[in-house]
């Protein structure tokens, strides 16, 4: 129950409006089950993802809604 309420959750707040409308099955499979890899590049960590898998702007869509959230202050 903790886990279907925590992904309602990030599926309300955290996606762009236009895959809010999605059931958190497609959320699972679509944006959380993604083969990617990390990789060590200029003395950096960078997180590669395929493309095909899930358009880049919708990913930083997520990402920035993500980042926009903040905690209560206390």
């Amino acid at each position: 129950m903790l886990a279907y309420n925590l992904g309602n959750f990030l599926r309300r707040l955290g996606l762009p409006n236009a895959i809010k409308d999605w059931s958190l099955r497609s959320v699972q499979v679509k944006l959380i089950k993604i083969g990617g890899r990390l990789v060590r590049h200029a003395r950096r960590l960078v997180f590669q993802l395929a493309e095909v898998a899930v358009p880049r702007a919708l990913l930083q869509g997520v990402l920035d809604r993500i980042g926009r959230l903040c905690l209560a202050p206390g």
